[in-house]
Formats: C-alpha cells, sequence, structure tokens
C-alpha cells in the first residue's frame, strides 16, 4: 500500500527521484555552509 502511494506521488510530480535527491542535497549543503560561516560568532567579545 506504501509503496503504491510513493509510486503514485512520484508518478504525479514529473520530476525525477534523482533531480529530488540533488536538490535536497544542495538544500543541506547550503544550510551546511551558512552554519559554518556563523560557527564563531558566540566566541566573539
Amino acid at each position: 500500500m506504501i509503496k503504491q502511494a510513493v509510486e503514485h506521488a512520484a508518478e504525479s510530480t514529473g520530476v525525477p527521484p534523482e533531480a529530488v535527491g540533488l536538490l535536497a542535497f544542495a538544500a543541506l549543503m547550503a544550510l551546511l555552509f551558512v552554519t559554518f560561516a556563523f560557527r564563531s560568532v558566540g566566541t566573539r567579545h
């Protein structure tokens, strides 16, 4: 039942699963870089 729901959702979006994975990876990497940029804010002063 869950497998059928996932397959139906994948078919209805029209976006390949590889693209979804790459977009998720890019979003997480962007969040990582933002976090890394602010790593020393707490140690100032």
